[in-house]
C-alpha cells in the first residue's frame, strides 16, 4: 500500500492521510492545519483504492471531519480512535 495523502483544495489547511501503521494496519490522518490532529485505525478490510476515493471526496468538502465520517459510514468502513 502506497502512502496517500490529500489537501484542501478550497485553500484551507486540512490534511487527510492514508498510511501504514507501526502494527502494519491501515490509518488514516486527519490534521487541521491549526490544532487538531487524528488518528483512525482502519477495522474494516476495504481495498486502498475505496478509502482513497473516501478521503479524496472528504477533503474537498467544506466540513471534510464530518464528511470523512459520514462517507466511511456510507460505505461500511469501520475505523477506530488510536490518537487525537
Amino acid at each position: 500500500m502506497p502512502l496517500q495523502s490529500y489537501h484542501s483544495s478550497h485553500g484551507g489547511f486540512d490534511f487527510l492521510g492514508l498510511r501504514k501503521g507501526p502494527s502494519g494496519a491501515v490509518e488514516i490522518v486527519y490534521d487541521d492545519g491549526v490544532a487538531r490532529r487524528m488518528i483512525w485505525r482502519v477495522r474494516t478490510k476495504a481495498a486502498d483504492h475505496t478509502i482513497g476515493e473516501v478521503l479524496r471526496y472528504a477533503v474537498d468538502q467544506t466540513k471534510v471531519l464530518p464528511a470523512l465520517l459520514s462517507e466511511l459510514k456510507r460505505r461500511s468502513i469501520a475505523i477506530e480512535a488510536i490518537a487525537a
